[in-house]
């Protein structure tokens, strides 16, 4: 391992020899010739964003905001879900009476064990990206702390469609000052956790929840 390492920071060292010392990175523009910008608007970003998610094996579902109380107890009753997770700030006017809500409090956290047992979490977002299908979380309201999403099998999480951008660099240009002057830790979801061992098996709920559910709210 540390020879290992030794090479790689010969390498990094080698690629860097030529730079002057009184150089700064800030002293060197850096191109971005590549697309900033969407062009898609309305239902077809909305619809993009909603394949895109699918793709990945994640549950999509799109309704209107009157139908959310009654969905998600459809969706809990489906996946057999009797406690929820309920992050600080999720609307409670949401939650259906079918379901047993558990309270993350910011004064008295669930711990990891409680999470565990829990049957899933249920959490807004702060933003989406139609090009990748991916849910960004910034641990706002109705959003909670990173472990909510982490060890509960199963995450429901609200996605408005006016929080739908098309691309990558939308995002980032979203959250660049909020990042700066707040430091909040932002947690991309591209499908419920998995990976693949050498052999290219797929193992789902390595790293988080094996089951994503994603509902589309329109106006």
């Amino acid at each position: 391992m540390s020879d290992s390492k030794d090479e790689i920071l010969g390498r990094v060292r080698n690629a860097l020899k030529n730079v002057p010392e009184n150089e700064h990175p800030e002293d060197v523009s850096v191109s971005r010739a590549y697309l900033q910008e969407g062009s898609l608007t309305g239902q077809k970003l909305v619809s993009l964003f909603a394949r895109r998610t699918g793709e990945y094996k994640a549950k999509v579902r799109r309704i209107k905001k009157e139908e959310l109380k009654s969905t998600i107890s459809v969706a809990c009753r489906e996946q057999e879900v009797k406690r929820l997770v309920i992050p600080p700030g999720f609307p409670p006017e949401w939650l259906p009476d079918s379901v047993e809500p558990v309270h993350d409090k910011p004064e008295e956290p669930l711990t990891h064990q409680e999470l565990d047992e829990s049957d899933g979490v249920i959490t807004t977002c702060a933003l989406a990206i139609a090009q990748t299908g991916s849910i960004i979380l910034d641990a706002g309201e109705g959003q909670g702390r990173r472990a909510l999403t982490l060890l509960p099998d199963y995450h429901l999480c609200i996605v408005r469609e006016d929080q739908v951008v098309e691309l990558v660099p939308e995002a980032f240009v979203h959250f660049d000052q909020q990042i700066k002057e707040e430091g909040s830790p932002m947690t991309f979801i591209s499908g419920p956790s998995a990976t693949s061992d050498i052999e290219l098996n797929r193992v789902e709920g390595v790293h988080g929840p094996r089951r994503l559910e994603v509902f589309i709210v329109g106006s």
